[in-house]
């Protein structure tokens, strides 16, 4: 009889959580017992997961007792409020929110990208399933790095709005509205324009930051390189979209190699190569897919005769939210050796 657990989504109303109660239903996980909690305002709402309506609970210092694993996927306030709660009944914590990145004890993982960090044990207070950018990035270069040792990579990181929640999205739409009926913007969460309008910073009044959004991926990448995969340039703009990273990445090999043998690796488990230019990676071709769509530009000139070359971009896409909750779960698969009985040890 397969083993039943108890599962809680913390922050059960947010646009990520939304995604991981999809992800959660698609994976061996799905015939779990779901617990949705959120702040008080989100009380009684009907949520789905899988094919069962559940009740959304006010979360609390007892939300979690008998809970097996419990994912954070509100408000860093929340987590940081109740991880230690959750810790202390017995629950593995999952941050989904960046909120415990700097807490003695918990590890930063994304178990498609190799061995670059140690794996948890029963010591391990809590996971922080890998920013989604930095998943991303990591996978390409690793996959790269199979073929050839890469002596330049740099990135740049076109950032959407749902990057930052519900209320930025929603501010991103009333925007776009408001300048196409000339009226006047709201600009509480990123206390300047950004529908339209390609961005290297918010607002000195913005409720969220760019700037920390890029030292997280930054973070995080470091992390899943380890001493393994290359160091990255990395810069992150916003981009007036809703959805979706897109990524423009310069790639310089240490040897040439056939450009056949670069399209094999960025076409295996995780990645999807894309041929054709008319085909081109974007945010709405990239949402709902469960892989990072890829396409190859070579840097000219391309050895006619050999097909080879050292230099080239890659043009890639994600679903930001759909890849932050297959790692998320992942990461829940990964830790659930360590309790096999489905029971809060």
């Amino acid at each position: 009889m397969a083993t039943e657990y108890r599962i809680a989504i913390a922050g059960a109303s947010s646009l990520l959580a939304k995604e991981l109660k999809e992800c959660l239903t698609e994976s061996p996980l799905a015939a779990a017992n779901f617990v949705l909690l959120d702040e008080k305002d989100a009380q009684g709402q009907l949520e789905q997961v899988g094919d069962e309506v559940t009740v959304v609970q006010t979360i609390g210092d007892g939300s979690f007792e008998e809970i097996d694993f419990t994912f954070f996927a509100g408000t860093e306030e929340m987590t940081r409020k109740y991880w230690r709660k959750a810790l202390s009944a017995g629950s593995t914590v999952l941050d989904m929110t960046g909120a415990l990145d700097d807490e003695p004890g918990v590890l930063v993982r994304a178990p498609w990208v190799g061995d670059s960090v140690r794996l948890p044990d029963l010591l391990t207070k809590a996971v922080v399933p890998a920013n989604a950018a930095s998943l991303a990035l990591a996978l390409m270069m690793d996959r790269l790095q199979e073929i050839a040792e890469i002596r330049f990579a740099a990135a740049t990181v076109l950032q959407p709005a749902s990057e930052y929640g519900k209320d930025a999205l929603d501010e991103l739409h009333q925007q776009t509205v408001s300048l196409l009926s000339f009226q006047n913007m709201p600009r509480a969460v990123f206390d300047t324009q950004v529908a339209y309008n390609t961005l290297a910073s918010f607002g000195e009044s913005a409720a969220v930051s760019l700037a920390k959004a890029e030292e997280r991926i930054r973070r995080h990448y470091a992390i899943l390189a380890g001493d393994r995969l290359p160091d990255l340039r990395l810069q992150v703009l916003h981009a007036p979209v809703f959805h979706g990273h897109t990524f423009s990445i310069c790639i310089e090999l240490e040897r040439a190699v056939p450009l056949a043998s670069i399209e094999d690796a960025m076409g295996g488990e995780h990645l999807d190569l894309v041929l054709e230019e008319t085909d081109s990676p974007s945010n709405l071709a990239a949402a709902g897919q469960n892989d990072v769509l890829v396409w190859l530009k070579p840097e000219p000139p391309v050895e006619r005769l050999s097909g080879e070359t050292s230099r080239f971009w890659i043009w890639a896409a994600s679903d930001n939210l759909r890849l932050a909750a297959q790692n998320a779960v992942e990461c829940a698969l990964d830790m659930r050796r360590l309790r096999p009985l489905g029971k809060v040890q």
